[in-house]
């Protein structure tokens, strides 16, 4: 069975079709930044593993809070990183008041501030909210069997019944990552995404 679940991913990849995730606004945290919200000594909590190698929801949840509003139960992504990060849909940004640049993930440089909460205090962001850029995670053996390169921007057409393109959608590649394109939750809407979905890499 292994074998044959192998040989169909490989078909797969080979036919430049990548399964389409949609990523819900989240939060990255610093260590600091979990003992500030959640109480010293606090570590993020895992609940279940997500499709990428080392990466988890949290079993903890924090409140958004921005000049114009509140989204509460917000989840919180593992493991810690050295900067905090939060993940926002236009959608969200509207709703909440902020004003969050369109940036790939990590790029948070003159990005948006918002105000985060947990059960024992809160941290203000000066920066750090973001329209995540959609994105491609790829192994190093699919991009090279794609000719594709890290940092490389491709367009994807999503297969569902509104198809959409989705064009400058940027490629990243490790050996350590699971092929999966990443959308948000405006996007996997305007394409009516639900459900397993595939997108097909056209360049």
């Amino acid at each position: 069975m292994e074998e044959i679940v192998s040989a169909v991913l490989d078909a797969v990849h080979k036919a430049g079709l990548v399964e389409v995730e949609v990523s819900a606004r989240h939060v990255h945290l610093t260590q600091r930044d979990v003992e500030t919200l959640f109480g010293p000594g606090a570590k993020l909590e895992p609940k279940r593993p997500l499709s990428q190698p080392g990466q988890f929801l949290s079993g903890q949840r924090v409140t958004l809070v921005g000049p114009k509003g509140r989204k509460e139960r917000t989840a919180v992504l593992g493991p810690v990183r050295g900067a905090a990060q939060v993940e926002l849909s236009k959608s969200d940004c509207v709703e909440l008041g902020v004003k969050a640049p369109l940036r790939e993930s990590g790029d948070v440089a003159g990005s948006g501030a918002i105000t985060i909460e947990g059960p024992c205090g809160s941290i203000h962001l000066e920066e750090g909210a973001i329209i995540a850029r959609n994105h491609i995670h790829l192994t190093t053996a699919d991009a090279e069997l794609l000719n594709l390169h890290d940092k490389q921007r491709v367009s994807v057409a999503v297969m569902t019944e509104r198809p959409v393109v989705f064009r400058d959608v940027v490629i990243r590649v490790s050996p350590n990552f699971n092929c999966r394109m990443h959308i948000d939750f405006d996007e996997a809407n305007a394409a009516l995404v639900s459900g397993f979905t595939l997108g097909k890499i056209i360049r």
